[in-house]
């Protein structure tokens, strides 16, 4: 039975549960969190541990609020052990010209995306320095590095998740604990999927047309990144072998940030 333990954040769905079956699938230990109903949850949780034979904890935590993430972290090691990876991928968007963006969707994008990521970074850093060992993985953004127009909150958010990585890499830099961050282009999601099903039906083009030069306009290799190939790089951040790598921010954008 494996000793190592996972906390994903954001992962009922989408990127996060592709992270959560990529290190299923290694033997972690897997503490879901996100938002869902029982059913849903319960039928994730029957997946990893019938599928992949590991344990696994659920927390429906909101992002937004410090004492919820703080519980987590205390359930989530009551349950399963110490936190030995924690990957930050909450994440929420909003679309809109900076003086029609709606307040509180600007304090909730930078709430979840940007301010959970140092909660939860401060609720297991002590436990991680105790036992002298731990990952912390952000998920950011090609948004991290380069901006669009009207998503202000959402690039401003992910911008800071870059430099909080770095602030938190050179703080833990003489100990084993490593802090680096991901920065995908468009992932191919279950949410993706349906927006160029609507897409395509709004515009009466085809599903292909939509993709190449809606969707990926920005991304010169017109392809999807996959969320396996993204549990594929979390996993080497996570391994012995990247012990040296802390501060780095790793692009998997299909050529976005070459330009």
């Amino acid at each position: 039975m494996s000793m190592r333990h996972i906390l994903i954040t954001g992962s009922t769905s989408g990127i996060g549960w592709g992270l959560a079956r990529g290190f299923a699938k290694q033997g972690y230990s897997v503490t879901l969190n996100g938002i869902a109903d029982a059913p849903t949850v319960e039928k994730l949780q029957s997946e990893l541990r019938s599928e992949f034979k590991v344990k696994t904890s659920y927390s429906s935590a909101d992002m937004r609020r410090p004492s919820e993430i703080r519980d987590m972290v205390v359930k989530a090691e009551a349950e399963l052990g110490p936190i030995d990876v924690l990957i930050n991928n909450a994440g929420i968007q909003h679309v809109a010209p900076v003086d029609e963006f709606p307040e509180e969707k600007w304090d909730a994008i930078l709430a979840i995306n940007l301010s959970s990521c140092f909660h939860t970074i401060h609720a297991v850093l002590p436990s991680m320095k105790r036992r002298g060992t731990g990952r912390i993985i952000n998920i950011a953004s090609v948004h991290g590095l380069v901006a669009s127009p009207f998503k202000s909150a959402y690039v401003a958010a992910k911008h800071g998740v870059l430099g909080l990585t770095k602030s938190v890499a050179l703080e833990l830099a003489e100990t084993a604990i490593t802090c680096n961050a991901i920065c995908p282009g468009y992932v191919r999601t279950p949410l993706v999927e349906g927006q160029i099903d609507q897409q395509a039906a709004a515009h009466g083009t085809t599903r292909d047309k939509v993709i190449r030069d809606v969707i990926l306009a920005a991304q010169p290799k017109k392809e999807f990144i996959e969320v396996e190939h993204l549990a594929e790089l979390a996993l080497f951040l996570a391994s012995p072998s990247a012990k040296a790598m802390t501060g780095s921010i790793l692009t998997m954008d299909g050529g976005w940030t070459a330009r």
